[in-house]
């Protein structure tokens, strides 16, 4: 049982941001229920949806310094327990406002999951998988979307839409049971792996001198504000894809469902492969790992630009897909970055910083953005604009890469640590001499 623990925490910890999702994007499912039910204009939905995302932001950070300074396994099991409840209750609701109540308290429930969640996993593992751990991990949200709106759409589509926050809920309740039963911080301990190639600097320190590391380099701040304005694409996605198959490719609510919960699979999908990718071109030379992620966010670019000025159709979903898979590959890359320049006994709270980025960088305002934009343009216009987030995105890679060794100096840790020193003082992105 001892070897097999660290697999077994990715697991029950994984099946929780699976459950986290899961309760977020079951809503999806039911947007045309709602619209019909309680005739809600295009902007109220995306609200549903970004105020979610909106309260993980503002409560990340605090809520993952808790986690840090409390006992993270005590953590997951409070947030998983309370996103539980408040979907249960979603059910209940008997109008807009009601069903606010309940996703602003999915969201506080929700809030520190990621970080704190990335967090127990990364540290049971050894550092060289990181970006494929961080980009799996977080492929969770993907897959966890695609469960709820594949399986809320079919609950609601047979017993109503009431049962599909109620199913979503429990199922999150199941999973916390499981978690408290087989994992405590104990056994966290013992299977600890020490970070390597740690320099003076990086060794451990006070609990608030480590706080600093947080936001003291430029690369750490860059590696937030790319993954938070990639996520911008993801989310709506995740948001909308329904939405946009019902309404523009004609689908019935249940077979849009459907279409979509395959799209965000494959985008699931490209969390992982952009993670693997990562680490195994930047096996030899770390600092590879911000050109690998300007890749991605430039293919998800170019491929989703591609296929929403395309007629609607079988190509055009193909096109689609492919650039889903890169939509939120950038992920696992940036993840392993903010692991590398903070040290452990803060790192979830370095990832509720990350989670505030993601989810008001992204998450919370795509959602919204395009909700309003589909009001005034109509939606197959409004997801014309969505890859265009990723311009941003590149740009803050190319910065961070840029600024990656001088980051490292600044935390004391070992050069070795990002690849072979740059001579000629090039680019770690580019390897083009400077001057």
């Amino acid at each position: 049982m001892s070897r097999h623990f660290p697999r077994l925490v990715f697991l029950l910890t994984f099946g929780l941001l699976l459950s986290d999702y899961m309760s977020r994007q079951v809503l999806a499912a039911v947007f045309p229920y709602l619209k019909a039910d309680w005739r809600l204009t295009d902007t109220q939905l995306g609200a549903l949806t970004g105020i979610v995302a909106l309260m993980v932001g503002v409560f990340a950070i605090p809520l993952s310094m808790v986690g840090d300074r409390w006992g993270r396994v005590r953590a997951v099991i409070v947030m998983a327990v309370a996103w539980s409840l408040a979907t249960v209750g979603s059910a209940f609701a008997a109008g807009f406002g009601q069903l606010m109540a309940a996703r602003v308290l999915i969201g506080v429930g929700e809030a520190a999951y990621a970080s704190v969640g990335l967090a127990v996993v990364l540290s049971v593992f050894p550092a060289t998988r990181r970006a494929s751990l961080a980009g799996a991990f977080t492929a969770g949200g993907a897959f966890g979307g695609v469960l709820g709106v594949a399986v809320g759409g079919a609950i609601a589509a047979q017993f109503g839409w009431r049962w599909a926050f109620a199913a979503m809920g429990a199922f999150g309740l199941i999973l916390a049971a499981g978690y408290a039963i087989l994992v405590d911080e104990d056994r966290l301990r013992a299977h600890r792996v020490a970070e390597p190639g740690a320099g003076p600097g990086s060794a451990e320190r006070p609990w608030r001198a480590g706080l600093s590391t947080v936001f003291a380099t430029p690369s750490v701040l860059m590696a937030y504000v790319a993954c938070g304005t990639q996520l911008f694409v993801a989310a709506a996605l995740v948001a909308w894809l329904p939405s946009y198959l019902h309404r523009v490719h004609a689908m019935a609510p249940s077979r849009a469902a459907g279409v979509a919960s395959l799209l965000i699979l494959i985008l699931g999908a490209g969390m992982i492969g952009g993670g693997v990718i990562a680490d195994r071109v930047s096996r030899d030379r770390p600092a590879r790992i911000w050109s690998t992620a300007v890749v991605i966010s430039a293919l998800s670019l170019g491929l989703l630009a591609a296929g929403f000025l395309m007629r609607p159709g079988g190509l055009q979903l193909v096109v689609l897909a492919a650039g889903c898979f890169w939509a939120a590959g950038t992920t696992g890359p940036c993840g392993a970055v903010v692991a590398r320049l903070t040290p452990d006994h803060v790192r979830a709270t370095a990832f509720g910083v990350l989670t505030l980025f993601n989810n008001v960088l992204g998450l919370a305002v795509g959602p919204i953005v395009i909700g309003m934009l589909a009001d005034r343009l109509g939606l197959q216009a409004a997801m014309r604009y969505v890859p265009v987030a990723a311009v941003p995105a590149i740009a803050a890679l190319l910065i961070g890469g840029r600024a990656y060794p001088s980051s490292l100096r600044r935390l004391g840790a070992d050069p070795a640590g990002a690849g072979p020193a740059n001579p000629a003082g090039g680019s770690p992105v580019t390897g083009l001499r400077r001057g």
